[in-house]
C-alpha cells in the first residue's frame, strides 16, 4: 500500500531575514491536506475541504492525472434592522493536480463527502491487477 501526504506547498526558506518572526511552514495548517493510498483494487484520494458543498466541487480524470478543484464562495447575511458598516466575504478556492500511481479506470469511480472529507475511489484498470498464473507440471 502506497501512502502519499501533500499539503500543497513549499517554503520558500527557513531563514527569511525580513520575516523571520512569521511562522512558516509547517506551522501554517490552514492548507488543506490530500492523502493517496491503495487498496486491493482500487486507488483512494482523500481530501479535506471542510465547508465547500458537493455540487461545487470539480473532479477529473485524464489518464493517469486525478484533478480536483473547487471554488466556494461564503457572505455574510445582512440583518434586515441593521444597515452593514462591514460585510465580510469568504472566498475559498483550490485545485489539486496529482499523477495516480496505477491506471485507473474512470468511468467506474465514485465520489462521496462527508463530514469535510472528499473521498474518491477509482478502480485499478483490469490490465494493472496482478493476475495469478497457474503452474502446470509437464507428463
Amino acid at each position: 500500500m502506497a501512502i502519499v501526504r501533500w499539503r500543497g506547498r513549499f517554503p520558500t526558506s527557513f531563514f527569511d531575514d525580513e520575516n523571520w518572526l512569521e511562522p512558516t511552514w509547517p506551522f501554517n495548517v490552514s492548507e488543506t491536506g490530500l492523502d493517496i493510498y491503495e487498496t486491493e483494487n482500487s486507488v483512494v484520494v482523500e481530501a479535506q475541504i471542510p465547508g465547500v458543498p458537493e455540487e461545487e466541487v470539480d473532479i477529473s480524470v485524464e489518464g493517469n492525472v486525478l484533478t480536483i478543484a473547487a471554488d466556494h464562495q461564503e457572505t455574510e447575511e445582512e440583518k434586515e434592522d441593521k444597515k452593514a458598516i462591514y460585510r465580510e466575504t469568504r472566498q475559498r478556492s483550490f485545485r489539486y493536480t496529482t499523477n495516480l500511481p496505477r491506471s485507473v479506470d474512470a468511468e467506474k469511480a465514485d465520489a462521496s463527502i462527508d463530514q469535510g472529507i472528499l473521498r474518491v475511489e477509482i478502480p485499478i484498470a483490469e490490465e494493472e491487477r496482478a493476475k495469478k498464473i497457474e503452474v502446470k507440471s509437464k507428463k
